[in-house]
């Protein structure tokens, strides 16, 4: 996401590492209009499409598990209790503000510095399932990962990857986000995840948010919606044999009866996508916005399970948005026509917000700097709000504390047991060059 020079001035106090906030930034705008309606969702007109090529895809290559992944984790990144393992992410020249860390997890060196791919969501297996362990033992933890390498348009854009990541051991593994189509020969196929999938068009999507809930994984579609990707859908290109290759870069889809993955040995496609039911109006993040936009994601697992959404706005108030996420679903798969109407939607208190998450009624809300006056970069904060009950209205900051530089999306992990959970920690990735870092750290 894009960051703004922080030139406002913040007072504050630091007590035990918590800061007391005494003032925050001031938006340069006021917030959009909160109507429940304009954040009600639709399943998108070519579902039973996606669906269907989907099902012809599995007949052409092997499924494998998020199990299988993790045995075949590829990379070795670093892992530290009660730290950073990656100091660049949590160092800020201009004060002596700490980050609370309670677990870390880095990348190899070649995924800190590359300039093509820049992290962005973060989801665990605690979303996914309320025991928090898939399969008897695996409890990965997901990042989203943007192209953002120097390409024309359309297939050069190398879209979406989410690395799998074993928090015990450091291990991961990248898997590449497919859209399925049928080519011009009537075979089912794949390409990459773009902002438009027409041949030829479109940038790789922002990806600024993942949320992983049983079987399903909704990623953030900026101008859409969430697109939705299955697990039980995921292609192993080695395992194909003849028919996949994983050493071609350049190449992605069905090509002379040859699977590719940009060389990546796994392909998860897509299999629907919820978009905004109203039309796009007005300019985002001002008053006269209507459509959200669609920046982060997170998960509250407190009482009624609900996906959230919402807007980052460079210098000025966006909006957080939920819906019960079991209405997304039918008899336990996605369904392929109808609306999915929110229930809940809230002006944010700050600017530049990254991620969010809720649990208990509080919201968790992180919040980048960029750069300051000096050109240095700043620590990003990670505001507490005071408990909501209402449906609508504007959230308040209850306490704040630092975050990592670059901070992004947020996962929150209970801890206590899964009849009685109790607050645990909250997730974020950081995402820049040299200074990425996967990291949990306790709300205050």
């Amino acid at each position: 996401m894009t960051w703004r020079r922080r030139v406002l001035s913040t007072v504050s106090t630091l007590v035990l590492g918590v800061t007391a906030v005494v003032a925050v930034d001031v938006p340069a705008a006021s917030a959009a209009p909160l109507d429940l309606s304009n954040f009600r969702l639709q399943v998108a007109s070519n579902a039973e499409y996606l669906k269907s090529t989907v099902s012809r895809l599995d007949a052409d290559l092997p499924n494998v598990g998020v199990g299988d992944i993790m045995a075949e984790a590829n990379r070795t990144g670093g892992v530290r209790n009660g730290a950073a393992c990656e100091p660049a992410a949590v160092t800020d020249a201009d004060s002596d503000k700490t980050v609370s860390v309670s677990k870390s997890l880095c990348f190899e060196d070649g995924d800190n510095g590359t300039t093509d791919w820049i992290p962005q969501g973060v989801t665990t297996v605690a979303d996914a399932q309320a025991d928090q362990k898939w399969g008897t033992s695996n409890q990965p933890v997901l990042v989203s990962w943007y192209f953002a390498g120097s390409a024309p348009t359309g297939n050069s854009q190398k879209g979406v990857r989410v690395t799998f990541i074993d928090p015990s051991t450091g291990r991961y593994r990248h898997v590449l986000l497919a859209h399925p189509y049928e080519n011009s020969a009537g075979n089912a196929s794949y390409t990459s995840v773009r902002t438009d999938q027409t041949a030829g068009e479109g940038n790789s999507l922002h990806a600024g948010g993942i949320v992983w809930y049983g079987n399903f994984l909704y990623v953030a579609d900026t101008g859409r919606g969430f697109r939705v990707f299955d697990m039980r859908h995921i292609y192993d290109l080695t395992a194909a044999g003849s028919k996949g290759n994983v050493t071609d870069k350049s190449k992605v889809g069905r090509i002379d009866g040859v699977f590719y993955g940009y060389g990546y040995r796994y392909v998860m496609p897509e299999v629907t996508v919820w978009q905004h039911s109203v039309p796009d109006s007005g300019t985002p993040c001002t008053t006269s916005a209507v459509a959200p936009k669609f920046s982060f994601a997170g998960l509250d697992r407190s009482g009624v399970d609900h996906l959230l959404a919402g807007e980052y706005c460079d210098g000025a108030i966006g909006r957080v948005f939920t819906w019960k996420i079991a209405d997304a679903t039918l008899d336990g798969e996605q369904r392929l026509s109808g609306y999915w109407n929110a229930d809940a939607a809230y002006n944010l208190p700050v600017s530049n917000v990254q991620g969010a998450t809720r649990f208990g009624g509080r919201w968790y809300i992180s919040q980048s700097h960029g750069q300051n006056v000096s050109g240095q970069d700043d620590l990003g904060e990670l505001h507490t709000t005071t408990p909501v009950t209402s449906t609508t209205g504007t959230l308040r900051v209850d306490r704040t504390q630092p975050a990592a530089i670059g901070v992004e999306d947020l996962s929150h992990w209970p801890s206590g047991t899964q009849d009685t959970p109790a607050l645990g920690t909250i997730w974020s990735v950081s995402e820049h060059r040299y200074g990425r870092m996967v990291y949990a750290t306790p709300p205050q």
